[in-house]
């Protein structure tokens, strides 16, 4: 018997019980407890308590956003590379104008979007951040050359004015190491969060220092200083010159302390990793792609409409450690409020914010990318088997050797396997990096 049809048979017995004699009463417990399997007590308390009625619903306040804002809050958050909650919330005013066009949106629902906070932005999109993963790797090698010409910088950053730059490779070698691969020299500005990315076919001191110098020429600004690790492609004798030559400040973090260069290495996963996956890519056409992706419309998309936090201040309470940050903005905004800037490289920056439509740089992004993963492969080639005249016959052995016990077969890499497992450390088969899940920040 349901706990529903107990309940509709003591609503049946409720008013012949109040009215019942007491022998009939009594004879109405023994069969209620016969019946619901209830004990006599309880019986006695429903019967001549009040009324038996359903139990009431809890009473809950009605949604405040409707399903179609919080559609185009995901298409939205979408398109912009799945940014965090406070970020969201800062892009959406730039965004809107354009969001408005593409996806006919009323005036009820554009209000509502400019009005939800980041709380209820995270407890709407809540569901759908619990599918991102990450990992984080390097092929860095240390370099010994002039160690003693290039000091080494611990302290934070106290800069004001743009320029003061962190830069690092990240490799593109796929589930192997051997040969020449692509490397993506990522830089990020300290005072604006400005970032640029150039692509190199291997990391020689030349190629490196030449992307280097393509990426001053296409910032915004002077570039007045540069901090590395402690890898071979950055403590060479070439690069030191052109540091001097430009008057370009030149230090260097401790060795295997990845926290001094706390800014790209957070870059490096937010701008590279994340965008073009693990696979490998170690061709000419590859590195051309990458350079048209880095060069053109992701370049203009994460540093003119994509707003970043920078911490303010830490504040010790008790044992926990509480970080402050800055009300999010985008690179451009930050450059925009720095008095040093060029006015004229400002405005021009500005007014062309003002013609691009994010959601069409998000889908130009996506179309190159979808090329870039064509040219790509999870693994080293392998090298052509030698070209031997054939044996002559001979007889086959009596015996055949019995094989090495505790053998491991291959390991075994498909185009798809180079999504990272949850755990780290090891890749999974049959997964993809898709060009959304890539970008997700």
């Amino acid at each position: 018997m349901t706990a529903q049809a107990k309940r509709e048979y003591l609503q049946a017995i409720y008013g012949r019980y109040r009215q019942a004699s007491r022998a009939e009463k009594h004879r109405m417990l023994d069969e209620g407890c016969q019946i619901t399997g209830y004990h006599r007590k309880y019986i006695l308390r429903r019967l001549n308590g009040p009324g038996l009625t359903a139990p009431a619903r809890p009473r809950r306040r009605a949604a405040t956003y409707s399903p179609a804002v919080i559609d185009a809050l995901a298409a939205i958050w979408e398109v912009a590379g799945y940014p965090w909650s406070l970020r969201l919330k800062a892009l959406l005013p730039l965004w809107l104008p354009w969001a408005r066009k593409r996806f006919r949106l009323s005036a009820s629902v554009e209000r509502q979007l400019r009005s939800i906070s980041p709380r209820q932005i995270d407890r709407r999109l809540g569901p759908r951040k619990r599918q991102l993963t990450r990992r984080l790797y390097g092929r860095t090698k240390p370099g010994t050359l002039l160690k003693h010409h290039i000091p080494i910088k611990t302290d934070h950053w106290d800069v004001t004015v743009p320029g003061f730059t962190e830069l690092d490779l990240v490799a593109h070698c796929g589930a192997s190491a051997a040969g020449e691969f692509a490397h993506s020299l990522n830089i990020v500005d300290i005072q604006t969060a400005w970032t640029e990315t150039r692509a190199v076919l291997g990391k020689s001191q030349g190629r490196v220092q030449g992307a280097l110098d393509e990426i001053r020429q296409a910032l915004p600004f002077r570039l007045e200083g540069i901090d590395s690790d402690n890898g071979s492609e950055f403590i060479n004798a070439q690069l030191y010159r052109y540091c001097q030559q430009h008057r370009i400040q030149f230090t260097r973090g401790r060795p295997y302390k990845k926290d001094d260069n706390a800014h790209i290495e957070q870059k490096n996963w937010t701008h590279v990793r994340k965008l073009v996956g693990y696979l490998r890519y170690d061709t000419p056409a590859a590195v051309a792609a990458l350079n048209e992706l880095y060069a053109h419309e992701l370049r203009l998309f994460q540093n003119l409409f994509l707003p970043s936090v920078k911490l303010r201040r830490k504040v010790r309470v008790g044992a926990r450690l509480r970080r402050q940050y800055h009300a999010p903005q985008t690179p451009l905004d930050r450059l925009r409020a720095c008095p040093t800037a060029d006015a004229k490289t400002v405005a021009a920056l500005t007014a062309l914010r003002a013609r691009l439509d994010p959601f069409e740089l998000s889908a130009t992004i996506d179309r190159k990318l979808e090329r870039l993963f064509t040219l790509g492969s999870p693994e080293a080639q392998a090298p052509p088997a030698p070209t031997t005249p054939p044996a002559p016959a001979s007889p086959p052995p009596a015996r055949l050797p019995r094989p090495r016990r505790g053998g491991f077969p291959p390991l075994r890499y498909g185009r798809a396997a180079q999504r990272p497992a949850r755990s780290g450390g090891t890749t999974t088969p049959g997964s993809r990096v898709t060009s959304q899940m890539a970008r997700r920040s």
